[in-house]
């Protein structure tokens, strides 16, 4: 996506200009923008994200999700959703982004991905502009913005991964997801040296695995990365979670007093905590960073 940034940088400044006043918020009011990354498939990284999304509205956060999953776009199918128009309507210019989100349980909004990288990756000129436009509309529609986007280390991964303020990896205790995760935060880092990463630690057997897991690959990125892994937390395996799967509704909400809701609890408490900290380059730092407008 970054080969697109000569030619269109002054269409964004001319746009960011056009909005200045209109949109331009403290940068406490900011929308924080998360991406969710997996270095594999299977390890639980939707599912994680629309419960994450529903324990973050329960604090009273406005919360928006984007299915930035190329590949694979399917947090409607998670939620039971059947949505009628997805991004690929927004970047062709047929609807406005407002049109296209969908309300999930307890009035979450999702924004459905389109099926493949192609369209986000070849953009005309009139393309970006829509985008500009309907981008603009989310910063003061959400606090946080959680971005769910595909597994492994394609570019368009990296891209996502790099355009947000926070990025959460998503690993099992399988050894082959371990690995995974350590190849993508791995990529990330040679691709942009960034000074912290979130990690959580998915179906685990018992706390001391949980444990286990995160250390081991705590260790081998500061050894070998040089960066901060902060461990957001681990969730146990948990029966219910098939259980809300199969119902198409989040666990969270099916089962609130499950392990692994309560584990949903504890891993939002210490986002929150971070959040705190950091600040955010909002809707339109996150754009601008995506097609590769403005440095990092």
């Amino acid at each position: 996506m970054k080969d697109q940034a000569h030619g269109l940088r002054e269409l964004v400044q001319k746009q960011s200009t056009t909005h200045q006043e209109d949109q331009k918020k403290p940068e406490e009011e900011l929308a924080r923008i998360y991406s969710v990354a997996s270095g594999k498939g299977g390890v639980g990284k939707t599912n994680f994200t629309v419960n994450l999304s529903l324990a973050l509205q329960a604090k009273d956060r406005r919360v928006g999700i984007i299915d930035a999953d190329l590949g694979m776009a399917n947090i409607d199918v998670v939620l039971g959703l059947t949505p009628q128009y997805n991004l690929g309507h927004v970047i062709k210019g047929k609807k406005k982004i407002e049109e296209i989100i969908v309300e999930g349980p307890q009035n979450l909004e999702v924004i459905p991905g389109t099926s493949g990288a192609e369209e986000l990756a070849n953009l005309t000129d009139y393309q970006l502009q829509n985008l500009i436009n309907s981008w603009q509309v989310l910063e003061n529609k959400y606090d946080i913005i959680l971005i769910d986007i595909g597994a492994g280390i394609s570019k368009s991964v990296i891209d996502f991964a790099l355009a947000a303020d926070e990025i959460i990896i998503i690993s099992t205790p399988e050894p082959t997801s371990v690995t995974d995760a350590y190849g993508l935060i791995k990529t990330i880092v040679n691709q942009q040296q960034i000074s912290e990463i979130n990690l959580v630690v998915n179906r685990t057997e018992s706390d001391r695995e949980g444990k286990r897991i995160s250390n081991r690959v705590t260790e081998v990125v500061n050894d070998f990365l040089e960066i901060q892994v902060n461990v957001l937390g681990t969730i146990p395996e948990d029966k219910n979670v098939i259980k809300a799967v199969k119902r198409q509704h989040p666990f969270w909400l099916e089962f609130p007093n499950s392990k692994a809701a309560n584990a949903i609890k504890e891993i939002r408490n210490q986002l929150l905590d971070i959040k705190e900290e950091n600040t955010s380059t909002g809707v339109k730092g996150f754009f601008s960073k995506l097609f590769g407008l403005t440095d990092k």
